[in-house]
């Protein structure tokens, strides 16, 4: 029988149907409801398993209608295996370039070959058509222990989405000491695929990922650059769980930094994600904006060299074309922390960055060829390079950023792509600037340049 009285699960319950009924989600309670078997409830045949296999072999046929019955139990496999020697933080990793970029099947070829090709696990053209579903007290079983997490959020049966919640008297931190660590230790098979942690007392919020320490949870206060800010959960869950968002967020603002030895999750914060977005939007209308996309400020400490790399990512992830990157910097200190980040990341493959520094402006003209994907320039910031002329045309998207004492800049610019012939192309700049400072009462804000 069901005990839906306590204000923990009063919490619980009143976030469950506002994901169900102001965002769209599913919602199924499983506690004493479930049933178990391909049939069931949730199609799991045991409570140790939290990836739901009929729910996602459903997807995996919707979004490739190419794929049978071997190739899709080639992506269960896939999606379900690891290592034993893997760590949790490695098996997310990979889980994650597999949602992201597509899970490897064989294909058998004409002449008897095989090729593996990518199928694709989420739909990130349309997010809202992704199965949403929530489900909340549910079981899951570990090697040792049983526990039963508050609200799990699975897309297409991916377990993507995971909510501590606790009463009003209840501090955010302790939850997070006292009950999350617990089950990454207890339960840690339903963090494999994890993209999002959330806990909250309903009047404050916190989201983070796995392996990230309390101090790197962050509050979600604005759902648009206008807002006041409200640190309560129902503007995290209309930030974060809205549809569209969260796929958003799921593929563009998720990074692995490998810095120092060691890897951790990075999600972008709110005014990343804010600005970032809001800077792609004039990108995309760059030819009506007279080449100015505006000011995005941060203050100090608060991620410049991620939003650059957020924003680097999307543009070469979602629009046309190759555009090549051009990091300028006028220190030392600051070409080597941009070019780390850009490198540990991931942003050029296992290419290292030292293939690419250029050591002056006629160096960098040169290393703008057609086959360039990504250069960086240390020099003086009030003297770039006009890369507005620069043959051949070809998007190039430019980053400088530079410091003094106050204030920490950097621009982004992009010449336009030439048209075809027989029309006569011209060249436009389009530009953005990232501002750090103390002196900003706000984290983040994107102004007319």
């Amino acid at each position: 029988m069901s005990t839906d009285y306590g204000e923990d699960k009063l919490i619980q319950k009143s976030t469950a149907e506002f994901l169900e009924k102001e965002l769209g989600w599913t919602l199924v309670y499983a506690y004493d409801k479930e049933v178990l078997g391909e049939n069931g409830t949730l199609g799991r045949k045991s409570y140790h398993e939290v990836f739901l296999v009929q729910r996602f072999r459903k997807a995996l046929k919707k979004l490739n209608p190419w794929i049978n019955d071997k190739q899709m139990a080639e992506a269960v496999e896939r999606m379900t295996e690891h290592m034993s020697s893997q760590t949790l933080m490695q098996i997310n990793e990979q889980k994650y370039q597999y949602i992201r970029d597509g899970v490897p099947v064989t294909r058998v070829l004409p002449n008897g070959e095989t090729k593996e090709v990518k199928a694709r696990i989420i739909n990130f053209e349309k997010g809202a058509d992704n199965d949403f579903l929530c489900v909340r007290e549910l079981k899951v079983y570990g090697s040792l222990y049983r526990r039963r997490a508050d609200i799990v959020g699975f897309v297409n049966g991916i377990p993507l989405l995971f909510m501590e919640l606790k009463n009003h008297n209840v501090e955010v931190e302790d939850a997070f000491n006292q009950n999350y660590r617990d089950y990454l230790d207890t339960i840690p098979q339903l963090f494999y695929h994890n993209a999002f942690i959330i806990i909250s007392n309903g009047l404050e919020a916190r989201v983070g990922t796995i392996d990230s320490k309390w101090e790197f949870f962050h509050e979600w206060k604005r759902l648009t650059e206008m807002d006041k800010g409200n640190i309560e959960l129902p503007t995290m869950l209309r930030g974060i769980c809205e549809k569209e968002n969260f796929i958003d967020l799921l593929e563009n603002f998720i990074l692995y930094d490998h810095s120092d030895g060691r890897t951790v999750k990075i999600m972008a914060r709110n005014h990343q994600y804010l600005g970032v977005n809001l800077a792609v939007d004039m990108y995309r209308r760059r030819e009506y904006v007279n080449g100015k996309l505006g000011v995005f400020w941060h203050t100090q400490g608060s991620g410049k060299s991620y939003s650059m790399l957020f924003m680097a990512r999307k543009i070469r992830r979602k629009f046309e074309g190759s555009p090549t990157i051009v990091v300028l910097t006028d220190r030392e200190e600051l070409n080597k922390q941009i070019s780390d980040t850009f490198e540990n990341c991931g942003a050029l493959g296992k290419t290292k960055t030292e293939e690419f520094i250029a050591k002056s402006g006629k160096d960098l003209i040169k290393r703008l060829g057609p086959s360039c994907r990504c250069t960086q320039f240390s020099g003086a910031a009030n003297s770039p390079p006009d890369i507005r002329v620069l043959p051949p045309p070809k998007d190039i998207f430019s980053t400088i950023r530079t410091s003094s004492s106050l204030c920490e800049r950097a621009s982004i610019a992009a010449a336009k792509p030439a048209p075809p012939p027989p029309t006569i192309s011209t060249s436009h700049s389009i530009s953005c600037s990232f501002f750090s400072s103390s002196l900003q009462p706000s984290c983040c804000s994107l102004s007319p340049a």
